[in-house]
């Protein structure tokens, strides 16, 4: 019987959307104002910051189980920023508050500033059409 491996472990989704988010911080501060292209890609970092906080909850709740209840509870905390995060941001992009944006990158930018990005390597399509697909959802609550 050979190995079982899971390819979306939630470390792997965890780096894959922060280096998503890192990519596109960097294009949208070399956008001089906010177009379709913008509104998609703030779209997606929320949306990235949803999977983000979802394998947070995920590899936590396996660690309880194990009895690691220390190790998740640090875990947790280290990102706890993320749900705050995108809820701001949502908000930004629900009442269409485009003036707040960058500001709200701005505090993103220190986050992701240890994703190294030598070159753009996500796709347009990646994020297009983000911003339809987080209007269709319902809105999220904080956790807390």
């Amino acid at each position: 019987m050979s190995r079982v491996i899971n390819v979306d472990n939630p470390s792997k989704i965890r780096n894959r959307n922060r280096r998503l988010i890192a990519e596109l911080l960097r294009r949208l501060g070399q956008k001089p104002r906010i177009d379709e292209d913008a509104r998609d890609m703030a779209a997606a970092i929320v949306l990235a910051l949803h999977e983000i906080g979802e394998s947070v909850e995920q590899v936590a709740k396996a660690w309880e189980k194990r009895d690691y209840w220390m190790k998740a509870e640090r875990f947790q905390r280290q990102w706890m920023w993320t749900p705050e995060a995108a809820a701001n941001l949502e908000d930004v992009i629900r009442n269409a508050a485009w003036d707040l944006l960058p500001e709200l990158l701005a505090d993103l930018f220190p986050r992701f500033a240890d994703v190294q990005v030598k070159s753009m390597t996500r796709k347009p399509e990646e994020w297009q059409g983000a911003h339809a697909r987080l209007l269709a959802q319902p809105p999220r609550a904080l956790p807390w």
